[in-house]
């Protein structure tokens, strides 16, 4: 996509929602600062009477027509993609040919989003005051949504119905699901600081989720069809968004055993729903609980053995070895979700947890792919251990005690890392450092490395960076600047990363790239032994499940645990005996890598 037709689809975004963050846009369209500065020089001068900008992000204030039939420049063919026309805070038009698709039956997360005593609202304000009310709460909505790709499928009035799978399926649509509501509420706070300075109003939400399957297709005549998700699904979550009490999470069992361990939850008991037969278990979610992947939820339960990667454990404790006496070394694991990435990861730490070292690790995570050098931002924010009720000065404190420790000239380095935070700082203190962007964001990479070979003078640094296949623009050229200085300095970087993944620095002395291969039968076999403690399977379901997982730690394990509880094997002396039929089809289904957590 070039640059006309990122600025053609802003505009009919910016129609459709009236509002956009510039943070939004950046994660939609995979832009960065400087793309965001080129956009709005550009929408300030081709549209002046329709687009402001203030240092949050665009508002829409013209009216349809204000946009060209096309936005692109006169020497660019016209066949490019044109921004379409739509009311604000609107869904997109129809498709113009009336074929209806063929629905199809998905796996789907449903969420409903409700405003809280709207009608008294109503009657407290005039109508254009809270429409003006509806609209930046539905925005702020949207910038959340937005963020963790879910789908807007109604705006119901005052309400948001969502879907998380759908039109996008990922590996973890029940956890963005989860992660959005608790960024609703949060940014209900943010929203609510506002309007009671602006207003003397506060707002509350009510929200709901469940998954389960759901039929999805076209609804409606030739005038208006929307995409659906039809069956008990979206009934039951709107029910339970029901029974929610004001700014709170309330999700069903089936979307709580999908995100069991990464967040918090209070269980409410078994809850009677209008037409639906039997009652539901719920669960109040009260915040995440600090589980960064999917190893950090499985410790807690205690891991199996590890089957099958003795070669590959004992050339990343060489190179240990090696940093240790000075030579700073690169491993890249590379392999498939569910391989045991993470795993052996969490061997070097364990194995380097009683020596003398200082270890750096952070992740990039999917939402967050376009927010440059979130996983360094998360790994800073951590160290500082900010509190909710730290006023800012406090939180400058901490953040000056920091930088300290890295004999940092505050003056320089204070500006640079504020911006990543978020962290206002007063002019008379610190002022601008009149760099340019891209001058700023080279100097903050410069400094991110700086740090790390202070540190690796005192002593060995683990630097753990996972996931790269999700990293922004922004960490990659971190990588690439560090990269260059490992061989002279005691840092073991150690990353993760799945196939499709390419670095830009392959082929170099100090760079050990490491692909894991599937396990073979006999060692699917081991893992399934060791989960049954001993007690063999029945010799159909073994073959079965050797066939289905393909040789993945992570399937294997799953899927076993799985047959284990589905009530059709009887122990019986040292083996397993089959009491019904098993359907496979069933239990690979809920196994597939796109249903995976991210982190493996």
């Amino acid at each position: 996509m070039d640059f006309y037709e990122v600025v053609g689809q802003v505009l009919a975004l910016l129609q459709r929602q009236g509002r956009v963050s510039y943070r939004a846009l950046k994660r939609q369209f995979g832009i960065d600062d400087d793309f965001i500065e080129d956009l709005k020089e550009e929408l300030l001068y081709t549209h002046a009477a329709a687009v402001q900008a203030d240092d949050r992000g665009f508002t829409w204030t013209g009216k349809p027509e204000d946009i060209p039939v096309t936005t692109r420049p006169p020497d660019q063919p016209e066949s490019q993609p044109t921004a379409q026309k739509a009311s604000p805070i609107q869904m997109a038009p129809p498709p113009t040919n009336h074929h209806t698709p063929e629905a199809e039956r998905r796996q789907l997360t449903v969420m409903f989003c409700d405003l809280v005593d709207s009608t008294k609202l109503s009657s407290q304000l005039d109508p254009e005051e809270y429409r003006e009310v509806v609209r930046t709460y539905q925005s702020a909505c949207t910038e959340v949504i937005t963020r963790f790709d879910g789908h807007i499928a109604q705006l119901l009035g005052d309400g948001l119905l969502m879907y998380f799978g759908y039109p996008h399926a990922h590996e973890d649509d029940a956890q963005r699901a989860v992660r959005t509501g608790l960024g609703i509420l949060a940014a209900m706070g943010d929203l609510n600081t506002r309007l009671q300075q602006a207003k003397g109003i506060q707002l509350a939400v009510r929200l709901g989720i469940h998954t389960g399957l759901v039929v999805v297709g076209a609804m409606g005549g030739a005038g208006r069809q929307e995409q659906l998700a039809l069956g008990e699904v979206p009934n039951v979550a709107s029910r339970i968004q029901g029974l929610a009490e004001p700014n709170t999470l309330v999700i069903s069992a089936a979307t709580y055993h999908l995100i069991q361990g990464y967040c918090d939850c209070e269980a409410l008991g078994a809850q009677a729903l209008r037409g639906v037969a039997e009652p539901v278990a719920v669960y109040r979610v009260l915040q995440a609980s600090g589980a960064r992947g999917r190893l950090d939820v499985a410790m807690t339960r205690g891991l199996t053995p590890l089957v099958g990667r003795e070669s590959e454990v004992a050339l990343l404790l060489e190179r240990w070895e090696q940093v240790k006496a000075g030579q700073g070394h690169v491993v890249l694991l590379t392999g498939d979700a569910g391989i045991g990435k993470s795993r052996l990861v969490q061997i070097i730490k364990d194995h380097v947890a009683h020596e003398s070292h200082i270890r750096w690790e952070c992740r990039s995570v999917p939402y967050y792919q376009n927010t440059a050098l979130y996983p360094l931002t998360d790994l800073l924010q951590r160290t500082l251990e900010w509190q909710q009720d730290e006023t800012p000065d406090e939180k400058l404190g901490k953040l000056e005690q920091t930088l300290r420790q890295y004999r940092l000239p505050l003056e320089e380095s204070v500006p640079l890392f504020a911006p990543l935070l978020s962290l206002a700082l007063p002019d008379h203190h610190y002022p601008p450092l009149n760099l340019s962007p891209q001058r700023q964001r080279q100097k903050t990479l410069e400094t991110l490395v700086a740090i790390l070979l202070e540190l690796a003078e005192r002593q060995p640094v683990l630097f753990i960076l996972e996931d790269l296949h999700w990293t922004d623009p922004t960490t990659s050229e971190f990588l690439g600047l560090l990269v260059e200085q490992v061989p002279t300095a005691a840092i073991y970087t150690l990353l993760t990363c799945r196939p499709h993944f390419q670095p830009a620095w392959h082929h170099r002395s100090y760079i050990t790239e490491m692909t894991l291969n599937h396990l073979s039968h006999a060692q699917v076999e081991q893992i399934v032994h060791g989960m049954t403690e001993g007690k063999t399977l029945p010799q159909e379901v073994l073959q079965q499940m050797i066939a289905k997982t393909d040789g993945v730690p992570l399937f294997v394990e799953e899927m076993t645990k799985a047959i284990l509880e589905s009530g059709h094997l009887k122990a019986v002396d040292d083996h397993y005996e089959l009491t019904g039929s098993l359907w496979f089809a069933r239990i690979r289904g809920g196994l597939a890598p796109h249903k995976m957590a991210p982190s493996i």
